[in-house]
């Protein structure tokens, strides 16, 4: 889910806050999925989240003219960036910013390894469109790269801001090309077995939520 919580963005006046907190706290409840990925979010309204769904959280902040970003409107909800929630406990957590990024904002990848052995990781990519020689383009071979050497299964959720996939090969895509809201640009990737897509609407952030449900290996 991308949650656009950060207070400066121009989707953040959609959101009714709390009400954009409390929609994902009821969209997870109510899909019971194991692993949750969230973008544009907020260090306490992740906090919030987990402590209200019993899911465990990592949080990744994001670096904004070489600083991180306090979010605001109200303020003292922490600092802007990406998540993972898992309803397993997670063992293993590790982010790291991508090679290139344009504008102000640094751009990271996030992954968890489960207790289980399952890693799950998210990113929100560049604005800068997908032609050849983009920040987005070159974040997008980076994140196809760190995907396909987590050497255990893995599944990718994440808003990358392109309509063309960040899969590795041997990975499958699934997007949100049906939804109703700023369609084909948040997409899931992974090895699992038989991936099967729901699209959920959100009413407090301008996209709305992909449901996956896969199976893991034998």
């Amino acid at each position: 889910m991308n949650l656009c919580l950060s207070g400066y963005a121009g989707c953040y006046a959609g959101t009714q806050y709390p009400g954009v907190v409390d929609e994902a706290v009821a969209r997870i409840q109510g899909s019971d999925v194991n692993a949750v990925t969230l973008n544009e979010a907020c260090s306490g309204d992740v906090a919030d989240i987990a402590a209200r769904t019993g899911y465990h959280a990592r949080f990744a902040t994001v670096v904004h003219r070489g600083a991180p970003l306090p979010c605001k409107s109200p303020h003292g909800r922490g600092g802007f960036g990406n998540a993972v929630l898992t309803k397993e406990e997670i063992r293993a957590s590790e982010d790291a910013p991508f090679s290139v990024f344009s504008g102000v904002e640094q751009r990271r990848w996030l992954c968890v390894t489960t207790m289980r052995g399952v890693d799950v990781c998210t990113t929100h990519l560049s604005t800068d469109g997908e032609a050849a020689g983009s920040a987005n383009s070159a974040q997008c071979a980076e994140l196809a790269q760190v995907l396909a050497t987590r050497g255990r299964p893995t599944v990718f959720g994440g808003d990358v801001n392109r309509r063309s996939s960040c899969a590795p090969g041997s990975f499958w895509t699934l997007t949100d090309a049906a939804a109703a809201q700023v369609p084909g640009i948040q997409h899931a990737y992974g090895d699992l077995l038989a991936p099967a897509l729901d699209i959920e609407p959100m009413t407090y952030t301008d996209h709305d939520a992909m449901v996956v449900r896969a199976r893991l290996p034998r």
